[in-house]
């Protein structure tokens, strides 16, 4: 009996210990699947930071103007170049309505999925995974995500190497290793959830949040936070989706980094805050999971 419970202690080890960040410090150079090997003329990127970060904006400036009667307080505060730049998004939208009078006269939103998809094309969700004993999955719910798309975002709180994460990381099975060795905690439960909560309420300037933390509730503002429930691929089961490390640009719109599912874990500005998304390899149809692979080689 004893032997049989070791056993088992022993296997489940072996499965956990890659996603143990103490284990995987001390032993980086002699366990190589800890890391995403990236040739270095690929340099980790199947479509250019300009792609993202334009998909990125298309997406954010869709959810603040479907949610424009949430955003007085906002308006009021940004200059009158940009007020008019989303007076010209609107008029694209809903022909002869004014931006201040937009307000009143939304009476129904749309939900944030049916923004992705009439922004992208595509939604994507999470649900009970199609692998045995996966637990939550994501799946393309609606459309058709094309080939080289931002499909969805890594949401967390980011660690630089030589901040302390060793807490959070015990049973956390949702900890991403970036190429530079940044960690980024995707966990939505227990401290990870709590240090996160506590970082976007330090980092609010006024009515502009800094991050979107609602990707730890069930009501998800950006709906291309799902990321971390985005499953491994197996013999049958080919990876459609891969990593791509993205850092937010420092002329990212202030107005829109509450759609932004990552924060710093430090108050240091002095590092762009680093994000992770997902892009799809190939075509992906409605219906389909999602699959990644955690040790992908981009070449």
């Amino acid at each position: 009996m004893p032997g049989r419970l070791l056993r088992g202690l022993w296997q489940r080890w072996r499965r956990y210990k890659y996603r143990f960040v103490p284990w995987i410090a001390l032993n980086l150079n002699h366990n190589p699947r800890t890391l995403r090997y990236v040739p270095e003329e690929s340099k980790d990127k199947v479509i250019s930071d300009e792609d993202v970060l334009g998909t990125l904006l298309k997406v954010f400036q869709a959810l603040f103007i479907n949610d424009l009667n949430k955003q007085s307080d906002i308006l009021t505060m940004l200059p009158e170049t940009v007020k008019s730049n989303y007076h010209d998004l609107l008029s694209v939208q809903h022909p002869r309505v004014k931006l201040l009078e937009y307000r009143h006269q939304q009476q129904n939103n749309f939900k944030p999925e049916e923004i992705l998809y009439k922004t992208l094309g595509f939604s994507v969700a999470r649900a009970t995974s199609s692998l045995i004993s996966a637990g939550k999955g994501v799946f393309v719910t609606r459309g058709l995500v094309p080939k080289g798309a931002v499909v969805s975002m890594y949401p967390g709180t980011v660690y630089q190497k030589y901040e302390p994460i060793f807490f959070q990381s015990i049973g956390n099975p949702f900890i991403f290793r970036c190429l530079d060795g940044v960690l980024i905690d995707g966990n939505d439960k227990g401290i990870s959830k709590v240090v996160y909560r506590s970082c976007n309420g330090r980092d609010q300037l006024g009515p502009f949040k800094m991050s979107d933390s609602t990707w730890l509730t069930s009501e998800i503002c950006n709906p291309l936070a799902v990321g971390q429930y985005v499953n491994n691929c197996s013999n049958d089961r080919a990876a459609n989706v891969c990593y791509q490390e993205f850092d937010v640009p420092a002329v990212f719109p202030i107005e829109l980094k509450q759609y932004l599912p990552n924060i710093a874990y430090s108050c240091d500005k002095q590092s762009p805050l680093r994000c992770v998304i997902l892009v799809a390899l190939r075509d992906i149809k409605q219906g389909e999971e999602l699959f990644s692979n955690y040790y992908t080689i981009v070449s």
